[in-house]
């Protein structure tokens, strides 16, 4: 009897064992059928961003730009669809593809050429919406002007998506202010006001420049408050010394607003 209870344990280990390394099997097939197709999807659109920047030459200060955008889109799709071991990864390049035809398209356009067809909306483009009038602002000593169209004084392009989690307009601008940003990885205190000055009230940028201005004013005021509440609960002195309030417990903390962050609207500095 004992022989046969043994007999049948082995037979459910091992049939658990079957069906384990049968899913894992079957799952490691989707994943890797998955990352196929994104890679292949992604390779469509990186050739075509490919042969579109071999093929076209600049003939005027913004399509020429606009064409050395396109390029670093291409080298860094080229070198993202390399590594990709995800589908997800795949994406990613992809978009950077994405992103380099839209400046062809850009390019072309200043050249006065047929754009060509439509692509795919990116993420962020949508909710950053787009320049529709010109501006010119004055800002730390240089005039900043944004347009819908290129000119001699507008070369400068983006097509409008999130940069450091905040979101620009696409438009032709005077000079790409938004690339200390895309390197660092964070915005300057100085984007508030420019934001302000070059998008408000402007149709068709749907969040004007609020979504920075709240942002700073909430994280300002949050850090200020649990600061200065902290100091005075401990009571120190309201946070200007090394005990509290601004200092080391959450209000200017070691030069961060908010402990780090200035605030839900704006994201870190």
């Amino acid at each position: 009897m004992n022989g046969v209870l043994v007999v049948l344990i082995l037979v459910v280990v091992i049939a658990i064992v079957l069906a384990v390394w049968s899913s894992s099997r079957a799952s490691g097939n989707r994943n890797a059928a998955s990352l196929a197709d994104a890679k292949a999807d992604a390779r469509r659109v990186i050739e075509r961003l490919g042969g579109q920047v071999l093929n076209l030459t600049g003939n005027n200060e913004a399509s020429t730009q606009a064409l050395a955008d396109a390029s670093e889109r291409f080298t860094a799709a080229s070198s993202q669809i390399d590594q990709a071991t995800t589908a997800k990864q795949a994406m990613l390049a992809k978009e950077s593809a994405i992103e380099g035809l839209y400046y062809v398209r850009a390019a072309r356009t200043a050249m006065g050429m047929d754009p060509g067809p439509e692509l795919e909306t990116m993420a962020g483009q949508k909710s950053a919406g787009a320049v529709t009038e010109d501006r010119k602002v004055a800002f730390e000593g240089r005039e900043i002007e944004a347009s819908p169209v290129p000119s001699q004084r507008t070369p400068n392009y983006f097509p409008g998506g999130q940069v450091a989690g905040r979101p620009v307009p696409a438009g032709w601008y005077s000079e790409p202010w938004w690339k200390t940003a895309l390197v660092a990885g964070a915005w300057g205190v100085g984007s508030v006001l420019l934001f302000d000055a070059l998008f408000s009230g402007m149709g068709g940028v749907d969040y004007g420049a609020s979504g920075f201005e709240n942002g700073y004013g909430s994280g300002f005021d949050q850090g200020f408050d649990q600061g200065y509440d902290q100091g005075l609960d401990a009571g120190q002195d309201t946070g200007w010394g090394d005990g509290g309030g601004l200092g080391d417990s959450g209000g200017w903390g070691g030069g961060d607003f908010g402990g780090g962050d200035f605030g839900g609207g704006f994201g870190d500095f």
